[in-house]
């Protein structure tokens, strides 16, 4: 080839690849949109569940797996999913899963019967389950400058914590005017304007030799994953029983076939090697520790601010939104600050910093002011914005590219994980320690076995009886209640500050990439 074609193609492959650049922060826009959808929707029918139940009158058991249901299905194909993106394209999953949640949205918001609804969930958690790995996936191709794309992954990380945290505040604003079905239909314009620029906007991007999707893996995966998921929730609900057992035996005999496949398949789901990789495996255990804080400490605060505090649901929302400022504050800068100092000193000390957080919870009682909870709550967040974002940044830079969304799929599965493990693990504490309370001798054994359920059943068990009785019943389920929150949360700092420690070994020597990739 003369100089001349030489300099001819240099100069057209720069063009091409400025177009490109040109057009990526407009791209991740599109991007940040279909993750903040999925995470508010994570959150947002919490408030509504009260008007649905008088709606729909579903019963206990189905009313538990309406609010189940979407993180199980996610949870279960978030892998698959990934790998997928990898064959037919991250673009091409991402905008047929974005027209899919717009219209599984709409069948939620007019379900007319339990069954409806809980149908509806699990095919919003299928569309849903296409979106996550297929963002971050594509924020991976797009975004070739290591240090633009830890910024990119801050911006994508922030706005999954800040949508899961505008959840209920948006929840309570629309159920303030309109009927619960609104919470679902908000999703129907946003997704509507994703997929009209993300046509023209985002880059199509998938591995050019990623063999077959192998369905048998798809299978295994989503029982393997679902059944240890919903294991882990049950025992912080009605603790160890059979079926508890039977569902973790389950999904974890599905895990290990699932991971036994792997090895022998020319084209796996999902490339087992990458967890021989100290620094892959480190950032997946505290990706997976750190929302096992953050999901642990929002869902007992948030009983705390309402049963015990006398919080209304907006309030208690509004009251918990100094975690997602943490977040976005941190999550924006992770990137920047772990090249000038370093990648362990940032994950351990998020890490450490969402420990000590919990471990001052261990202080609170029942007239504890906000100051000391809104701090927590702000530390809790800036620790979690700076371990989340660099573990992702991390996990994603261990792989080459075109495997990038399979790697994606490991940080979100690790995330819906911790979500799950923290709920359950310290859950259940919060439990066990609560049902040891003594209720009055007036009250009648049916309403004292409610009471004992749960801190809102002892409310509700509190209306039947003459009110000097609900006083001191009440009074004493919120002790007990706030002496296992203070059990919890010491049990959490101690598993947040050990996984710190571990974390400074585990990614020792671990570093950002800072050239570009050509």
């Amino acid at each position: 080839m003369s100089r001349i074609e030489q300099l001819t193609q240099e100069k057209g492959t720069e063009a091409i690849t400025g177009r490109e650049s040109r057009g990526r922060w407009p791209a991740l826009c599109v991007l940040v949109l279909a993750v903040l959808l999925v995470a508010v929707d994570a959150t947002v029918l919490g408030l509504a569940t009260p008007s649905l139940s008088e709606d729909l009158k579903p019963s206990g058991t189905q009313l538990l797996w309406i609010g189940d249901i979407y993180s199980f299905v996610i949870a279960g194909l978030l892998v698959s999913m990934g790998s997928l993106g990898d064959r037919m394209g991250r673009k091409k999953l991402l905008l047929v899963g974005a027209t899919a949640f717009g219209a599984v949205s709409v069948l939620n918001a007019y379900a007319t019967s339990p069954e409806m609804m809980i149908v509806a969930r699990a095919l919003l958690g299928v569309a849903g389950a296409t979106l996550m790995p297929s963002t971050l996936a594509l924020i991976r191709n797009i975004f070739h400058d290591p240090k633009e794309r830890s910024l990119a992954i801050g911006i994508w990380g922030a706005t999954a914590s800040a949508g899961a945290a505008i959840g209920p505040v948006v929840g309570g604003a629309l159920l303030q005017h309109f009927w619960w079905g609104s919470v679902f239909l908000i999703n129907l314009p946003v997704m509507i304007a994703l997929v009209l620029v993300g046509i023209k906007l985002l880059p199509e991007s998938k591995n050019p030799v990623a063999g077959p999707w192998d369905l048998v893996s798809v299978a295994l995966s989503l029982v393997g994953v679902i059944g240890v998921v919903y294991a882990v929730k049950e025992v912080a609900t009605h603790g160890p029983t059979g079926q508890v057992w039977a569902a973790a035996a389950i999904g974890a005999g599905a895990l290990y076939t699932f991971v036994r496949r792997q090895f022998t398949l020319d084209a796996p789901l999902l490339d087992m090697r990458l967890f021989k990789h100290r620094g892959f495996s480190g950032a997946v255990l505290a990706d997976l520790l750190t929302v096992f804080g953050l999901s642990g400490l929002l869902f007992f605060l948030s009983q705390f601010l309402q049963l015990v505090q006398g919080r209304e649901p907006l309030e208690a929302g509004l009251a918990e939104l100094p975690a997602a400022l943490g977040a976005v504050a941190t999550g924006l800068a992770a990137g920047r600050y772990a090249r000038r100092y370093s990648v362990r000193s940032i994950v351990s000390g998020g890490l450490i910093a969402i420990g000590l957080s919990l471990a001052v919870l261990t202080l609170v009682h029942k007239e504890t002011g906000y100051p000391l909870l809104g701090a927590a709550l702000l530390v809790v967040g800036l620790g979690a914005g700076f371990s989340f974002t660099v573990t992702a940044d991390v996990i994603l830079s261990s792989v080459p590219k075109e495997q990038a969304g399979s790697a994606s799929a490991v940080s979100e599965t690790a995330y819906e994980l911790g979500a799950a493990l923290g709920i359950a693990v310290l859950g259940s504490i919060v439990t066990g320690v609560y049902q040891g309370f003594t209720a009055p001798a007036p009250v009648p054994g049916p309403l004292a076995d409610a009471a004992h359920e749960s801190l809102g059943g002892a409310v509700e068990a509190a209306r039947s009886v003459d009110p000097a009785t609900a006083q001191t019943m009440v009074g004493a389920a919120q002790e007990a209640f706030v002496d296992g929150l203070r059990l919890a949360s010491g049990v959490g700092a101690a598993v947040l500050l050990a996984t710190g420690v571990a974390a400074w070994f585990l990614l020792k020597g671990q570093r950002l990439q800072d050239g570009v990739e050509h």
